[in-house]
This record gives C-alpha cells, structure tokens and sequence, in this order.
C-alpha cells in the first residue's frame, strides 16, 4: 500500500494556531485602511489564459509559472501577480465613463520559483489598484496609503524606496538600445548585477557614456537630494520628466506627512515589463526582500481593450507577517476562547450560558465530559 505523504511540497507550508490568527487580524486592519480610502472589493480568478501575463514578463521568469491545460487545448496558469487579472477585469468592464476607480484585492499568487532561492511558491497578497488617475495626486495617494497600510498592522520601522521607470527608459532610447537588449540589461540591473549588466552592453557596442550611466543610476539613492544629482546626468525629455514627477510627488507626500518614511532610488527596476512611471517598494529589517511593491502601469489596460492610466501597490502578507515576528511587534491577539464543560445532567444550563455568552461577543466551546 502507497505510504500516505503527511508533508508539503517545497515552497508551501501550512498555517495554523497563534499564526494563522494573527494573518486574519492583520490582514483585516490593512483592508480596514485600505476601504477607509475609498477602495472597493473586487476578485479574479485564481486561474487565467497564460496570454494575460506572457507579454509582460521575459522568457526566463515564464519559465516559474505554474502551467496546466484545459480540455480545449488553451494554456493557463495559477496567477503569478494580480495586476494583469485586474487590469484585464477592470479594461472589460469597469473603465467606461472615465471616472477614477478603486479597487481592493486579496488572495494567493504562485511562483514556482527555485528552492535555492528560499522563497515560498505560494503567498498571500492583499493590494489596491487605481484607474482613470495619472496625476502625481494619485501616486502620492498611492504611497501613502501603503505606509498608513503598513502602520496600521503594527510596523514602525520600515522605508519606501521610490524611482522611476521612465528615468531608466529614457536614457536607453537616447542610447538607441532595442527591446530585447534593454530587457537583458534591466533583468541585471534588477538583480543588483551591475557587472553582467555593463557586459551585456559591452557586447552589444552601446555607447561607453551610456553603459556608465545606466550603471551610474545606482548612486542616485537617498533623499530628495539624490533626483538633483540625477537630474544633472541625463539631457532628454523623459528621464527628466521623471525627475520632475517625483519631485513634485514629493511635495505632495510633504502634504501626507510621510516624507520621513521616504527614499529615492533612481535604479529601482521591476522585471514586470508594464511599469511605465513611478515604481516604488517597501522595506524593512528581519526579511530579505520587499514586504510591498507598486508602480504606475499606464500603457497595461490597452492591451486588454481599454486603454486608461493605471497605478497600484500589493503587500506580501507572508513577509510582512515574518517581519512582525522578528520585530517582536505586538499584535492584538484574538479572545481566549471559553470552555464549558456540560455533562448530561448539566448541558441545558451550559448551552444557555454559552448562548448568551456568544451574543455579547465572546467565543466560546461546549465540551462534553463523560460522568
């Protein structure tokens, strides 16, 4: 007889007990924030055609989606990011009168990472997605609203990283660097990579000016201080039109009073081809990746039929979770639970007082004692 197997696969875990309560209750006071700015539920399925995401990620991150087939033949895959599936909703049906749109999502992504990696394949994310906004308003409400997110689940001591997209894309398209060859750079520049990067441009003859400073973009990290030092290196339109941008977002979170929780990096890169503008991410200390990621994708909604500006963030409750943990941040944990014991003689009277204990709110648990 085939042994039963009693583990999970690599990259899943169970969660249970002290730790699952705290998910629910952490999540819910991040969904609680995130209702409180105006956003309204929403859901995708957990499953989609593999064409919703195979434009906007490069040929090796395709190679971590978890595949299947249909009966008809099509491709699917368990979602590896919620963008694409809300965009794609949001593009069929909610974008008509031109009106911004907001939306709160939550549920599980899959990546079939590799183990060596030390990541989970499996996480819990919980997000928000603005449509029908391009202004620096909504970017900043964007930011904002992930640090009052993260604030409200008990975290103090966190940062977020803000660059932009166009700051990078600009100086390839002055550079003349095609396509494919600017996705090969930006997968290293993503990875910290900066050696494999400029050998990349080495071997594809691009100019020594430019291969300096797309490795250059790396020093413009810090605070407001950094744009002004990266606004002096670049001469076209569009990188400094994104230096322009995040200085006046930077005002505006001035207004939010949050400019402490703030940072530029003017080499922030996403391996998710669709941002187009500003693209910021959360750290803190005790995990080692970002706990939240977010940027704007303006040209992403056209794809799917409908074209408007778009901007959005995603917690990974999983990091964030293990972050508290290590913090020793205290969470609000649930109610002890109550336990009347009842024989048969007593389980009338018991049942009575659990009744009314569990109107007032308190949970309690019948256990029967054998006499």
């Amino acid at each position: 007889m085939t042994k039963v197997l009693l583990h999970t696969p690599d990259g899943v875990r169970d969660i249970y007990g002290r730790e699952c309560s705290d998910r629910i209750l952490v999540k819910e006071k991040i969904h609680d924030k995130m209702k409180l700015f105006g956003y309204e539920d929403m859901e995708t399925p957990t499953f989609e055609f593999f064409d919703v995401f195979a434009e906007e990620i490069n040929a090796s991150d395709a190679r971590e989606l978890y595949k299947f087939f249909d009966k008809e033949g099509n491709t699917l895959v368990l979602r590896p990011d919620f963008t694409p599936s809300v965009a794609r909703c949001a593009s069929k049906s909610m974008l008509e009168n031109g009106t911004p749109i907001r939306v709160v999502y939550q549920g599980k992504s899959f990546l079939n990472t590799s183990n060596l990696q030390g990541k989970l394949k499996e996480n819990y994310d919980i997000g928000v997605e603005l449509f029908n906004d391009d202004s620096v308003y909504a970017d900043a409400e964007m930011i904002a609203l992930l640090i009052e997110s993260l604030k409200s689940s008990g975290l103090t001591d966190f940062q977020v990283s803000i660059g932009d997209a166009d700051y990078y894309k600009g100086i390839c398209e002055e550079a003349g660097i095609d396509a494919e060859t600017e996705s090969l750079i930006r997968e290293q520049i993503v990875q910290k990579n900066y050696f494999a990067a400029e050998s990349i441009m080495v071997e594809r003859n691009i100019q020594d000016k430019y291969r300096n400073l797309l490795v250059k973009v790396s020093e413009f990290i810090g605070s407001d201080e950094a744009l002004d030092n990266a606004e002096k290196e670049v001469s076209n339109k569009r990188s400094l039109s994104a230096i322009r941008r995040l200085k006046s977002l930077y005002g505006v979170l001035k207004e939010y009073n949050c400019s402490q929780y703030v940072s530029f990096d003017l080499g922030m890169l996403s391996k998710f081809n669709y941002y187009t503008g500003v693209i910021f991410s959360a750290y803190t200390y005790g995990v080692g990746d970002a706990i939240a990621k977010g940027g704007r994708y303006d040209s992403l909604l056209g794809k799917y039929g409908k074209d408007a500006p778009a901007i959005g963030f995603v917690i990974i409750l999983d990091d964030l979770i293990s972050a508290l943990y290590r913090q020793n941040v205290e969470i609000e944990h649930e109610d002890e639970v109550v336990i009347l014991e009842f024989d048969e003689n007593s389980f009338e009277a018991q049942l009575s007082e659990a009744a009314d204990l569990r109107k007032s709110g308190q949970k309690v648990a019948l256990c029967y004692k054998k006499g």
